[in-house]
């Protein structure tokens, strides 16, 4: 399975990003805290389905660029 890469870019400090597992029941496999500019390249894997994002931060990928609230 290949995937394309999230930039996740924190605008604060202490924001969590929560990767969430695929299955029969969604589950918390991995988190992280980044402080404000900190970035976290993740992507979709075969045990990632999800990625949860607390916080104000900026997601960037190849279709354009989100902003948190």
């Amino acid at each position: 399975m290949e995937s394309d890469f999230l930039i996740i870019k924190a605008e604060e400090d202490g924001v969590q990003v929560i990767g969430l597992t695929r299955g029969e029941s969604t589950k918390f496999h991995h988190s992280e805290k980044l402080d404000q500019g900190e970035i976290l390249v993740v992507q979709f894997t075969d045990h990632t389905s999800a990625i949860k994002i607390k916080g104000k931060a900026t997601v960037q990928s190849r279709h354009g660029s989100i902003d948190s609230l």
